[in-house]
């Protein structure tokens, strides 16, 4: 249930049977030819909502603005600084539990936003914040590499791709369907958590916008396993931490 679909009068009762918030949180940036600029919102919001609908939980409005600095030499991203992002998300993780939820489970999608994030996490106490990445269970990365392998890359990957094509459909594959130029394990180790160059040296170095992704791998029934799959572990410890409040 989107917690802006709500009336006081419901987010009161639920609050008073102890329930905890989902709270999505994604990017606006490019996702090569064939991606959309929201698929990182796009994507954790599906599956917040996706695994609300399995737990009964509340999902509050996402967070589409968040640090891509590294992309903003592709038309339509929109980047914030970390410290802005970092000092947006306290407030609304903090304005959510003053309003008495019990916890807040972030439901990323960006991984430039992790490192703001556990930042805050460390002021809060332990049992307040967690967050979870929808890729990051072990069903859904075992999926994703049985899926697309190397191929999965590190941006405008096929799994996030073939999840916006479940929702929303099939964009041209256009540039995208010719692979990319692989990744080295030691770019891959270097380069976690979105830790891209400038960006300009990033679009030279990385043209159409994907970073050793094959995203015309992509299709909507995949999208769809993976959506469920995600949403499936996210409802699972969402439930756990909402009733371990």
């Amino acid at each position: 249930m989107k917690l802006d679909h709500m009336t006081w009068y419901e987010v009161d009762a639920r609050i008073n049977q102890g329930a905890a918030v989902l709270l999505p949180v994604g990017s606006t940036e490019q996702h090569g030819p064939m991606g959309r600029i929201g698929t990182d919102t796009i994507c954790a919001e599906a599956v917040a909502l996706a695994a609300a609908s399995r737990c009964g939980g509340i999902v509050a409005p996402p967070l589409a603005y968040t640090p891509a600095p590294f992309n903003t030499g592709f038309p339509g991203t929109v980047s914030v600084s970390a410290e802005v992002f970092q000092m947006l998300a306290n407030e609304v993780i903090a304005g959510l539990l003053a309003q008495g939820f019990r916890g807040v489970f972030v439901v990323n999608g960006h991984g430039a936003n992790l490192e703001p994030l556990r930042t805050i996490k460390s002021t809060l106490l332990d049992n307040q914040l967690i967050i979870r990445s929808w890729w990051e269970p072990d069903t859904v990365n075992t999926l994703r590499r049985q899926l697309y392998g190397e191929w999965e890359g590190m941006h405008a990957t096929p799994s996030e791709i073939a999840i916006t094509q479940s929702l929303l459909g099939v964009l041209p594959a256009n540039l995208a369907a010719e692979p990319p130029r692989k990744l080295t394990a030691e770019y891959v180790r270097d380069h976690a958590g979105d830790r891209h160059g400038p960006p300009d040296e990033h679009r030279a170095e990385f043209p159409d916008g994907r970073v050793g992704s094959h995203s015309a791998l992509a299709n909507p029934k995949d999208g769809k396993r993976l959506l469920t799959m995600a949403a499936i572990a996210i409802a699972n410890e969402f439930r756990s931490f909402e009733q371990d409040r």
